[in-house]
């Protein structure tokens, strides 16, 4: 198992209780299972044969060489079988490596005591003062006198951010140059006009009168005078017929052009925001972050109430409980500003502000600055402009 160097392992950060109990509770049933079958085997081969004393010593060795083997394990690499399935590492707290044999040694002896059958109240006691620390660290009394601090080693997962994505705006320059010109008017079909010659020429004379008297018969038998012969000049050529009368065709006044049309673009994308709209983003001490888009609550499990419009749930753990079901809210002003505000919640919240911390009034909004952080119970916020 590869060592933290000093300067890697001050950056991770403190364990949470919850996970030191589970990696505490693992390593006691590892070494109350070793003690049981040491147990056995000395009673089986040693005290009912009628070696006392050797059953015993048999024994007490298994709990010394136990004790030994974990101690040097803590010592030297910083962890034991519990904390290394979940992830955790002790450290020396002004160093970040691991914390050697004797502190390792000074440590385990204290919490074999405190695991002595006494319902419980050791392994409560030290687990208390983890809670009060003050430095935020979870350190109980057995880390402060051993100088130590048990450390989460686990990466942190990397929450993606999904941009906003805007629609675009198409422009076909294809289209844009293959508008249409403006259509030019056809000409006007000629108007045909109508024939005012006769359909035969008129004779030249005045008509001849009708006779008088009752039409005489033909001569009967041949003509007397020689036939008459072909007429001279050119022959007649047949009447050219006039076209039939109707009402006159009045041409189609030209259209009106119209300026060309084109099919409207795609809506341009609203204006992103100016460099003076303040953007606020922030980031819990569990990994979690985002930018501040409207209402947040935040708590063990975060409901809104009737009519509410909430856009960030934040549901955080609370290894000590002092974490409300709705602990706060914070949110950002029309005016630009982010401002937090308890909501009643039982342990408060806390702003601290260039290291001087502030408890918030429950109900009344705080505004809050670049850099500073937020205490719900055992939780921290951290404020930065986006």
């Amino acid at each position: 198992m590869s060592q933290l160097a000093p300067s890697e392992a001050t950056t991770y950060p403190p364990a949470e209780l919850d996970r030191r109990f589970y990696a505490f509770t693992i390593d006691r049933f590892l070494a109350w299972g070793l003690y049981a079958l040491a147990a056995y085997v000395a009673y089986r081969y040693l005290i009912d044969p009628g070696n006392l004393v050797g059953g015993i010593g048999l024994v007490v060795g298994s709990v010394l060489l136990v004790g030994l083997g974990s101690s040097l394990l803590l010592g030297l690499v910083g962890t034991s079988p519990g904390k290394a399935l979940l992830g955790l590492r002790v450290v020396a707290a002004e160093t970040g490596a691991p914390i050697g044999i004797g502190r390792a040694l000074v440590r385990s002896t204290i919490l074999g005591v405190a695991a002595l059958p006494t319902m419980g109240i050791g392994v409560a006691s030290l687990a208390w003062t983890a809670v009060m620390d003050r430095g935020a660290q979870r350190r109980g009394w057995h880390d402060l006198v051993t100088h130590g601090v048990v450390v989460d080693i686990r990466p942190v997962p990397v929450v993606e951010e999904v941009a906003e994505e805007r629609p675009r705006q198409v422009v076909n320059l294809t289209a844009m140059r293959l508008v249409p010109a403006a259509p030019t008017p056809a000409p006007a079909a000629p108007t045909p006009r109508r024939s005012t010659a006769p359909a035969s020429a008129p004779p030249s004379g005045p008509p001849s009168a009708p006779p008088s008297g009752p039409p005489s018969a033909p001569p009967s038998g041949p003509p007397s005078g020689p036939p008459a012969g072909p007429p001279s000049g050119p022959p007649p050529q047949p009447p050219i017929p006039a076209p039939a009368l109707g009402p006159p065709l009045v041409p189609e006044p030209p259209r009106p052009s119209l300026p060309p049309t084109t099919a409207p673009l795609t809506a341009p994308p609203p204006p992103p925001a100016g460099p003076d709209t303040p953007t606020w983003r922030v980031t819990f001490d569990t990994g979690e972050g985002f930018v501040v888009e409207g209402l947040a609550l935040v708590g063990r499990r975060p409901e809104a109430r009737a009519g509410e419009e909430v856009s960030h749930l934040v549901p955080l753990r609370s290894s000590d409980m002092s974490l409300s079901k709705t602990h706060a809210q914070f949110q950002v002003t029309p005016a630009g500003a982010l401002v937090v505000m308890d909501r009643g919640s039982t342990n408060g919240s806390v702003v601290i502000r260039q290291g001087v911390s502030k408890a918030l009034t429950a109900g009344r909004p705080t505004t809050l600055l670049a850099g500073d952080a937020v205490c719900f119970g055992d939780r921290r916020m951290t404020v930065e402009r986006a």
